[in-house]
């Protein structure tokens, strides 16, 4: 399946956050807090124009969530159709991706390594193998770790060490090995640096 591939310390530092949530990028940003290459000290961010604050905000959601610029672009459209506002409905139908449930529930560290444990089959849903990371899963749906995944050395210290609190609309059980979809995931359960506002802006023109 498409993925991002390119480097990622200069996508993070180009953008001021740390998209890929790792500690690469952590240590980058708090070293050289500003743009890659050989203007980026002197490159001034309060002159930048409106699109580009736009667009900004947009490549934010797609890197962070791992999603190429079609498949972003359908998730909006979707958002676009269902009642309420339409980034608050993007920002939603994005966390509800089976690979950011796996991230959420501490399995993986971050959301790319999480893709990684989805891809190689240790996720089920509802009982079932699912190996789509895009997967979306619904309110009730329980996503548990398969016998192979419990066995894991990795994903059983990224439980005892991660440390995130698990977000309000997912509940653990299992020793951590489990999580049920309990409700919809609200704005402010979505801790991630976007504003989705510009993100709507930008596909209105």
């Amino acid at each position: 399946m498409a993925r991002y591939t390119g480097p990622k310390v200069r996508l993070s530092r180009r953008l001021g956050t740390n998209l890929f949530e790792n500690e690469k990028g952590r240590r980058a940003l708090e070293r050289r807090p500003f743009p890659p290459g050989m203007h980026g000290r002197t490159r001034r961010r309060n002159t930048a124009s409106e699109y580009l604050g736009q667009l900004q905000e947009k490549q934010k959601a797609k890197y962070i969530y791992g999603v190429l610029e079609r498949q972003f672009r359908k998730t909006y459209d979707e958002a676009n159709r269902l009642q309420g506002p339409t980034g608050e409905n993007l920002l939603r139908l994005l966390e509800m991706r089976l690979d950011n449930v796996v991230f959420r529930a501490n399995w993986g560290t971050t959301r790319p390594q999480a893709r990684q444990f989805v891809n190689h089959g240790l996720i089920q849903v509802n009982g079932k193998r699912v190996d789509i990371p895009s997967y979306r899963v619904r309110q009730g749906d329980v996503v548990t770790l398969s016998r192979k995944g419990q066995g894991m050395i990795q994903i059983q210290y990224n439980l005892d060490t991660t440390g995130r609190a698990l977000v309000g609309w997912l509940e653990a059980g299992d020793g951590g090995k489990q999580v049920t979809v309990r409700d919809l995931p609200q704005r402010d359960h979505i801790d991630i640096p976007v504003r989705e506002q510009l993100i709507v802006e930008l596909y209105s023109k």
